[in-house]
């Protein structure tokens, strides 16, 4: 059994809960919150007890830590985690600052300790099978990825003010993707954004709206698009055009229930948002996670990965802000 404690008792440490809960090889052990009702609901739910951070991050009988809490919090939990030699899990981003998300990797190899960045999409059932068609070349080589990705609505703006932007709060998800699907590092990026949305995003100095288009090496292309808007619903999809084929991912719907009349045809709105479409994905990779641990094996996404995907947030905020091509 893999003792886990859960730092951080907020939406995401609720998910990270209800998947242990459900486990026969794992459990969450402890968890910690600055909140206290936060962390007394989560230990309810999940029988774990309530411990203080320091504590749960140096009790021996904690084997692995999951960090949920907010991104800046990360870099001092990390490095406490690694010293005390525990597995980690870590949400997206490891930290706004590529410079810190280097000194991170740096104390978590010197430790010699399992780091997972929780880029939770590459579970997807449908993103990893599409992913999967494309290693075994269903589609031949890749020469166009498309990837689309749009919220039911705007944050609240305290988040936006804190979150380090739509490029590394929100599209680093689809960045991480592309590297995923495309299987060769981008070389060259330009960006486009615009505050379309809600104007207060745009005082608050960030973006709501956003395209960044991606090159490799071998000239394979990545269009990501973004928006803090979607009136239908959450707007989740994939399309990968190779040289003999092309593979699609589509939204998930509420039911796939369809209605025809004289009126035309109708389809079911899309999942409500990210909790409820990649809930299969959230449980899969905590599944991954403890399983790597049980084996030895190695666990993916790495730190490495976790890293590209923030160089490549912000190549795409500052060619969005001047305009120019960046070649990484």
């Amino acid at each position: 059994m893999i003792n886990i404690g859960i730092l951080g008792c907020g939406r995401i440490g609720q998910v990270h809960g209800a998947t242990l809960r459900g486990m026969t090889n794992a459990r969450a052990a402890a968890v910690a919150d600055a909140m206290p009702e936060a962390a007394a609901a989560l230990a309810t739910a999940t029988g774990a007890k309530v411990m203080d951070a320091d504590a749960l991050i140096n009790d021996p009988g904690i084997d692995a830590i999951i960090i949920g809490t907010p991104t800046t919090t990360h870099y001092d939990l990390i490095h406490a985690a690694a010293a005390a030699g525990k597995a980690i899990f870590c949400e997206k981003p490891i930290d706004l600052s590529v410079a810190r998300i280097k000194d991170c990797l740096a104390v978590v190899a010197d430790a010699g300790v399992p780091f997972m960045t929780a880029f939770n999409r590459r579970f997807d059932p449908n993103f990893a099978h599409l992913q999967r068609q494309i290693a075994d070349q269903a589609i031949g080589n890749v020469e166009l990825v498309t990837i689309l990705s749009r919220d039911p609505a705007p944050p609240p703006i305290g988040y936006v003010k804190t979150s380090g932007g739509i490029f590394r709060d929100m599209m680093i998800h689809d960045l991480d993707m592309a590297r995923f699907l495309l299987g060769e590092e981008p070389v060259e990026l330009s960006a486009a954004a615009s505050c379309l949305v809600d104007p207060d995003i745009g005082q608050a100095g960030d973006f709501d709206t956003a395209v960044v288009t991606l090159k490799t090496a071998s000239g394979k292309i990545c269009q990501i698009s973004n928006s803090r808007r979607a009136t239908y619903g959450y707007d989740q999809r994939i399309e990968v055009h190779g040289s003999a084929g092309m593979l699609r991912a589509d939204n998930m719907l509420a039911h796939t229930v369809e209605l025809s009349n004289a009126d035309g045809m109708s389809k079911a709105a899309t999942q409500p948002f990210f909790l409820e479409r990649y809930a299969a994905a959230y449980r899969a990779e905590m599944e991954h996670f403890v399983a790597a641990l049980e084996s030895g094996a190695a666990v993916t996404p790495t730190g490495e990965d976790g890293l590209k995907a923030q160089v490549l947030a912000d190549a795409a905020d500052a060619a969005a802000r001047d305009g120019l091509r960046k070649m990484l």
